[in-house]
């Protein structure tokens, strides 16, 4: 379809805002971008849909994300949940990873993808952990997405915690994935473990170099909270997860980190010098208790930060906000993290971060995944506002319209073609099913 977007301000990168400006599509590619008078003369063949009351923004990539997790949202820990280790060991592996299984993948993929269409989100990059749904469990997720029309990075968190086999199974999931997938328009795949206290430095070796092999990319979650640096140092004689990694030749342009909390100087360095991209989801971090990120000090240095939900909460404007409010008042400074690089996290840099090419800007020759977002808030939106104001005071029901490669997934404030009761009934019945332990083993 082709199609011209008139709007009030139109972002299309690199903190840039434009005035009366839109932009035209061909095909799901950006044909141009011009101001608003120009694209009515020069594409007077183009159905045209008015958003001069609205901003025009790249859609929201959301860098790391664990759809499943939204079957957990309100389940209650088992007694006391005091750290990190407890976290893991006595409530999120027994009682959540070990018992997602296929039907339980469906509908949280389902309600997980959704929830993030309709708050302007058009990319993510999904781990899945579940170590009794290989194989199979990428694939099965991947024929959600593909079935919503969302673009998306998948990838199965590989470890040895539940058993070596199991971890080469894991692997070999994600090798099969990506293979099957390297030809999709919207869905792709990466190599993915865990941490340096579930995977062994031969694991992890191997893990790099299939990724390697294929041309993957790989991504891990690293230093969430002191757990793994401690744990790290008692095992590898005094050498934090970063200095391992390195050892292992490990690190790469090719890495992607999640979480990245508990850093020293020394290992953000050595992960500047690698060119190692990371992901910031400071929601998820503030729930298990795992600290503040560097990120002021990652961007400084001049690393590559996306911004993701980790499964947690999936309405990526309250993301967007933890990210523009907690580290000011973590670092008592009010010039730190200004909206204008949070937004750029949102959309560009967190394509950047999932390696997701010609997204997260608008640009002619670009992917058409675009969203508008009502500007009709009480105070006026300036041009030197604007991304503090929809950071701050816009939500999903402001995103008027989503396109992803052209294609229309929300309009006029309402997503396109899914029962929304039905998807939030199935997800429900499947929570229920997972609190209570009744799973369907592969």
């Amino acid at each position: 379809m082709e199609f011209v977007i008139l709007g009030k301000y139109l972002l299309p990168g690199g903190g840039q805002v434009l005035e009366h400006t839109g932009l035209a599509v061909k095909g799901g590619i950006i044909a141009a971008v011009d101001d608003n008078q120009s694209l009515l003369r020069d594409y007077p063949q183009y159905t045209v849909l008015d958003r001069t009351d609205a901003v025009i923004s790249p859609g929201f990539v959301n860098a790391h994300m664990h759809a499943y997790g939204l079957l957990s949202h309100g389940i209650t820990p088992p007694g006391t949940i005091d750290n990190f280790e407890a976290f893991l060991n006595d409530f999120w592996w027994p009682l959540v990873e070990d018992r997602i299984d296929f039907p339980m993948i469906i509908a949280s993929g389902r309600a997980a993808a959704l929830e993030l269409l309709n708050s302007g989100v058009t990319a993510f990059c999904d781990v899945l952990e579940a170590p009794y749904a290989v194989p199979g469990g990428l694939k099965t997720l991947a024929g959600v997405i593909e079935e919503i029309g969302m673009r998306a990075v998948l990838s199965f968190e590989a470890s040895e915690r539940v058993s070596r086999e199991q971890g080469n199974a894991g692997l070999e999931e994600n090798r099969q994935f990506f293979l099957e997938y390297r030809d999709h328009p919207l869905i792709s795949g990466m190599m993915c473990i865990h941490t340096t206290f579930t995977c062994s430095p031969d694991y992890i070796r191997q893990a790099a170099a299939i990724a390697r092999e294929i041309g993957s990319g790989i991504q891990m979650h690293l230093s969430e909270s002191r757990y793994e640096p401690e744990w790290c140092r008692k095992t590898y004689n005094g050498k934090l997860p970063v200095e391992l990694y390195e050892e292992l030749a490990f690190l790469g342009p090719d890495v992607l980190a999640s979480q990245g909390v508990k850093l020293t100087r020394g290992e953000i360095e050595l992960l500047r010098q690698r060119g190692v991209r990371l992901v910031h989801v400071p929601l998820s971090n503030c729930e298990v208790g795992g600290g503040f990120s560097p990120v002021p000090e990652l961007i400084e240095k001049g690393i590559t930060v996306g911004l993701g939900t980790d499964g947690y909460i999936n309405n990526f404007f309250e993301v967007m906000r933890g990210a523009f409010l907690l580290h000011k008042a973590h670092l008592e400074n009010p010039e730190i993290m200004p909206a204008g690089t949070v937004y750029a996290m949102a959309t560009e840099k967190g394509a950047a971060a999932a390696g997701i090419d010609g997204c997260g800007t608008l640009k002619a020759g670009g992917k058409a995944d675009v969203i508008t977002i009502k500007a009709d808030l009480p105070t006026p939106i300036t041009t030197s506002n604007i991304f503090s104001q929809l950071i701050l005071y816009r939500n999903p029901e402001q995103v008027l319209d989503v396109w992803v490669a052209g294609r229309k997934l929300k309009a006029d404030g309402k997503l396109i073609g899914f029962d929304i009761d039905a998807v939030r009934d199935e997800a429900r019945f499947q929570a229920e099913r997972l609190w209570r332990g009744i799973c369907e083993r592969p």
